[in-house]
């Protein structure tokens, strides 16, 4: 017998959303495959330990030394002093367009911030370079202004789009029936906001933050730009840094294919992918753990 037109339309999308899901996963098993076996073959150069933890990068010298420790660090550290900027003002100006905002006014500032999230990373790193790097090297009479901090400060620039835009829409499906329940209960509206929707809406938060510092883990013209360059454990906002992805971008197109260098680049890769799907899992399951249960 055959099926209702209606119900083969629905068994046929549900089939197509199937398909593209399955596609997706299998792009993504394909790509951490192919970084996994042009990683492997550095292993027969170096072992693991002085891979991941030695601090010294000298890939063309006559005997090459491939120390990613500094690099580790250097992102690690540019995405901690970027969330430790970009997190709370995302955040917080998503309360402000929920709460502090008439609607006319929200109509205008929303779409305004979404927008500064397509600015391309190329023009935010020209800005770090020419306008924050001399106006931080002559406030703080520092040797460079191209450093961690002004590298942080670009990055959080581009993620705070993100970050607000997604938590307001994250604040603003938190049931009505909570925010009337706690206003009918006597708390004020910003004590209703800290207390019942932030929580309700920690979810979305959370989702917003993975997005946010994800793109900061993975940038790589900004970095390349405006950090430093220098592969060394910074010890200060002030120091130079070069992250994973800025070696990565700078050293690519010198590496000879098949050499050692050209593969513990593919390993530097790995070791970030690696790093981004473990902050990933941790901020989704943080934010489950922080959120209500609904």
């Amino acid at each position: 017998m055959a099926l209702p037109k209606k119900l083969r339309q629905d068994r046929n999308f549900q089939m197509g959303l199937g398909v593209a899901a399955c596609v997706s996963v299998l792009a993504l098993a394909a790509i951490v495959v192919f970084l996994f076996s042009q990683a492997v073959p550095l292993l027969g150069q170096t072992t693991l330990s002085e891979f991941l933890f030695s601090t010294e990068w000298y890939p063309t010298d006559e005997e090459p030394v491939f120390g990613i420790g500094a690099l580790i660090v250097g992102s690690l550290v540019v995405a901690l002093v970027t969330t430790v900027i970009a997190v709370p003002l995302g955040v917080l100006t998503a309360a402000a367009i929920h709460c502090a905002m008439p609607e006319s006014v929200r109509r205008f500032v929303k779409p305004l911030i979404e927008l500064m999230a397509a600015l391309p990373s190329v023009v935010i790193g020209f800005v770090g370079m020419v306008v924050l790097a001399p106006w931080m090297q002559e406030t703080f009479g520092i040797a460079s202004g191209l450093n961690l901090l002004n590298a942080s400060i670009m990055l959080a620039f581009m993620c705070i789009p993100t970050i607000a835009s997604i938590s307001e829409d994250a604040l603003r499906n938190v049931p009505g029936g909570m925010r009337e329940a706690s206003l009918a209960l006597g708390a004020t509206r910003w004590e209703t906001l800290v207390k019942v929707e932030l929580r309700w809406a920690m979810g979305g938060i959370g989702t917003a933050v993975m997005l946010g510092i994800s793109r900061v883990i993975g940038e790589t013209m900004v970095v390349l730009m405006v950090a430093g360059g220098a592969a060394i454990i910074p010890e200060s906002i002030f120091d130079p840094v070069r992250p994973m992805t800025a070696s990565i971008a700078a050293e690519m197109a010198e590496a000879a294919v098949g050499g050692e260098h050209y593969y513990a680049l593919y390993a530097t890769g790995f070791v970030l992918f690696l790093i981004t799907f473990i902050f990933n899992f941790c901020a989704w399951y943080a934010s489950r753990r922080l959120g209500l249960k609904k």
